[in-house]
């Protein structure tokens, strides 16, 4: 069974938002899934996107496979790069929340 992490349309006619779920692969787009870990909101000036990071965490790194659009959010919210400390580097859980506190403040200076 591949499981996959992606968007589901809610909302009506040219109205819509996203809760990003993950899936089986097989299930349809707004199908059965196995966990709700976000949503997106294109609607609002700017966008709304909310995830719960350490959901997402757990199910990439049990092997979940995200969607080119979730792949993005992730990238942009520093999901990949909690996930490397994680599993890759060998640190205390306070040093990877300061880790990934001084990425993010550094994200948003290389932005303004």
């Amino acid at each position: 069974m591949s499981i996959k992490i992606r968007l589901q349309r809610k909302g009506r006619k040219k109205k819509a938002f996203y809760t990003i779920v993950v899936s089986n692969s097989r299930s349809p787009r707004n199908g059965k899934f196995l966990e709700k870990i976000g949503f997106y909101n294109p609607n609002t000036n700017p966008y709304t996107i909310s995830i719960n990071v350490d959901k997402a965490v757990n199910w990439l790194i049990k092997g979940a496979q995200p969607t080119c659009t979730v792949k993005s959010f992730f990238l942009k919210e520093g999901i990949y790069y909690k996930k490397y400390l994680l599993s890759g580097v060998k640190i205390s859980k306070s040093e990877i929340e300061q880790k990934l506190k001084a990425w993010k403040e550094k994200k948003i200076i290389l932005h303004k």
